[in-house]
């Protein structure tokens, strides 16, 4: 007799999430296969498999027919909209360099849909991440941990899960140790999309032909032209709208004829400027953190040594933080000046394989 709780997961027709649901199927729990649909507004392709199209719910309704579990589709659009697209249109209108990811995560795959969960009556939802879960005895609250494959660790965007959250989901590939691990075990297990690719574009961005067309077509205000100005104040040039530029940005500046190569240092959303410069000035130590999440404690109350991750693809750094006084918002102090540290995007901090929290870089400090 099958005594394992209802676990309801979330499945994109990509390999990860099947394989995680095949896992915990093996394991013995009850399953439901949940699809959720956050955007589809012209993708009717069903040969397109993006992680929202109509290819991905049918892999997915393929994938719980061969592990014989119900599978539902549930439209979560208007909270997708409603958060991570005016988030993202949002961030871009102040100048700054949003992550669709963390926000997904922390409004739609670890809210919304833990919500419809309780309502199927499930005790845990679960998905394709590579990270694990556990519980700190002694503290007695719920850690996010890396994954033990290193090269597809997702805890980077996880950060803000809440504590109710952590304890009701479960990462079946935590503990994997790479993916072709987990593709032999879906060729293994038989599964249809063993070998299909990684989605790599964020859905909405890659529907509307590109984050440019995306941003033209819905908020035109963001692609107004303006100057670009060196760090002394001097314009260089004429830009075609402050959203089309990153910190740390070189390519397709239009400049040329300088003794440096000129990098994109800062962006004036207010006034429409794009600030350049040399290398150099893109190199910074401290900086702000807002809408922090504390994971591994409760809130921060001197200050911490951690290793601190700016971006997703780069290494952690040694780094203090310090209490500011403002709520949800610490000060970063790197050991070293680290490059393009960029406002909108994510700040996450570790000790050893643990999250201790992370959040939203507001600006940099020096």
């Amino acid at each position: 007799m099958n005594n394992k709780p209802l676990v309801a997961v979330a499945m994109s027709g990509g390999v990860d999430s099947s394989v995680a649901a095949a896992l915990l199927v093996k394991q013995g729990y009850e399953v439901v296969g949940i699809t959720l649909q956050i955007w589809q507004e012209s993708q009717t392709d069903p040969r397109h498999s993006g992680c929202c199209s109509l290819g991905a719910v049918v892999d997915a309704r393929r994938v719980a027919k061969m592990l014989g579990i119900p599978h539902y589709v549930l439209n979560f659009r208007q909270q997708f909209a409603q958060t991570v697209i005016a988030d993202f249109i949002e961030e871009y209108r102040r100048g700054r360099t949003p992550n669709p990811c963390v926000q997904c995560n922390r409004y739609v795959k670890f809210d919304a849909f833990l919500q419809k969960a309780d309502e199927l009556g499930a005790e845990f939802i679960a998905t394709g991440h590579y990270a694990r879960i556990q519980l700190d005895e002694k503290s007695g609250r719920w850690l996010l941990l890396k994954a033990v494959n290193r090269e597809k660790d997702q805890s980077y965007v996880l950060f803000p899960m809440t504590q109710e959250q952590l304890a009701r989901t479960l990462f079946p590939l935590g503990e994997l140790p790479s993916k072709s691990e987990t593709r032999a075990l879906a060729r293994e297990l038989g599964l249809p999309v063993a070998d299909k690719p990684d989605s790599q574009e964020i859905c909405f961005v890659a529907e509307a032909g590109g984050y440019r067309a995306f941003l033209q077509s819905r908020v035109p205000d963001t692609v107004r032209p303006g100057e670009i100005r060196d760090v002394h104040g001097n314009v260089l040039g004429r830009h075609p709208g402050v959203a089309f530029f990153t910190i740390g940005q070189r390519r397709g500046l239009g400049l040329s004829g300088h003794q440096e190569p000129l990098y994109v240092v800062d962006i004036d959303a207010q006034n429409n400027v794009v600030v350049v410069g040399p290398e150099r000035f893109l190199y910074c130590r401290r900086f702000l953190v807002e809408r922090v999440n504390w994971i591994a404690l409760d809130r921060l109350t001197k200050p911490l040594a951690v290793q601190a991750r700016i971006r997703y693809n780069m290494p952690e750094a040694p780094a203090m933080l310090f209490p500011v006084g403002e709520p949800n918002c610490v000060e970063v102090e790197f050991e070293t000046p680290q490059r393009a540290i960029t406002p909108g995007q994510a700040a996450v901090f570790y000790r050893g394989d643990v999250v201790v929290g992370g959040g939203t870089i507001r600006q940099r400090l020096e």
